[in-house]
């Protein structure tokens, strides 16, 4: 091994080895590592004792009066908000659910209840009669379809005319969803108005003309039809025109054909709302409850009549089965 020779002012010679050497360097590295993390561990010392020193301690009335106001905020906590916040979102869910339902399974509800209504046997019978009628004819029909649904979802019956994956679907909107579904499919029966009746008429006087919608009796001359929408150059915006009922816009048009000045066009034509939900055209304005058109057409022509062609709602999807509107051709 190769040595290395040191003179040490005459008083002998030291010997370094190369081991020697390597030894010393280590421990020179060991000392420094010790120094570095001695210095690193004084300053952590040091910053969590800065931190424990920044803690503001509180006192036993200052924590009183956090709890205080802790139970202050949830006393005055708007439950019933919450609870109508909830309400609104299974609604909007119910919504949804409804809005899957296929378009042939919603085309075929609306045929079968018109058929249903179609089947009833109306005549002779007042308009509060008609309507109680129709009512339980729907809801016979839905009683009828419900049930149906619910035993081809347990049975999987092949002599059931509803598809086992359809099943769970209708029975859902049949029974949760039903009005959600009735709005989209464009079903609509006027809401039985109960009038006290008064016998003090005259003796033989006939009874006037029986409604067919709701509010005060229609006149005669109005000739109103139910579920129909006639064209005609528009005489007054139903846009800022709204009365409380289909008599009342039809008596507007009268008026306004009454009291038109030479040259002007005279109504004919009345056109009302009468659904709480709006209703459908395929201009771009949002049709609202109780708009009334008043229209002129020399020769009058029915726009739509009880149902929208298929055609039609394929180019308009939010166009609902039914005719929504109540309208009428009065002499100009």
């Amino acid at each position: 091994m190769a040595r290395i020779e040191w003179a040490l002012q005459g008083r002998g010679k030291w010997v370094c080895s190369y081991k020697k050497t390597t030894i010393i360097v280590c421990f020179l590295n060991i000392a420094v590592a010790l120094y570095f993390l001695r210095t690193l561990y004084a300053s952590l010392y040091i910053y969590s004792g800065n931190v424990s020193r920044n803690i503001v301690p509180y006192t036993s009335d200052q924590i009183q009066k956090m709890e205080e106001s802790i139970r202050i905020r949830k006393a005055y906590k708007p439950q019933e908000l919450v609870k109508w916040v909830k309400a609104l979102e299974g609604e909007l869910s119910g919504e949804e659910r409804a809005s899957q339902l296929p378009q042939h399974l919603r085309q075929k509800i609306t045929d079968e209840i018109l058929q249903r209504l179609r089947s009833l046997n109306c005549s002779g019978t007042n308009t509060t009669q008609k309507i109680t009628m129709e009512q339980e004819a729907v809801e016979s029909w839905r009683e009828e379809k419900l049930k149906e649904a619910k035993l081809a979802l347990v049975r999987s019956s092949s002599n059931s005319t509803i598809a086992h994956k359809e099943a769970g679907m209708l029975a859902r909107a049949l029974e949760s969803d039903w009005p959600v579904l009735s709005e989209e499919i464009g079903l609509w029966i006027p809401i039985e108005v109960a009038n006290e009746e008064h016998d003090d008429k005259p003796d033989g006087e006939v009874d006037l003309e029986e409604e067919i919608l709701p509010g005060r009796p229609m006149p005669p001359e109005c000739h109103a039809e139910l579920h129909a929408d006639y064209d005609g150059v528009a005489v007054r915006w139903g846009l800022t025109h709204h009365r409380d009922s289909a008599a009342d816009c039809c008596q507007a048009c009268l008026d306004q054909a009454k009291n038109a000045k030479e040259g002007e066009r005279k109504c004919n034509i009345w056109v009302y709302c009468p659904s709480e939900f709006g209703c459908h055209s395929p201009d771009r304005y949002q049709h609202k409850h109780q708009e009334c058109w008043l229209k002129y057409a020399e020769k009058p022509r029915l726009n739509f009549k009880d149902k929208y062609p298929e055609s039609y709602r394929n180019s308009h999807p939010s166009a609902p089965v039914i005719v929504p509107w109540a309208s009428g051709v009065v002499a100009a």
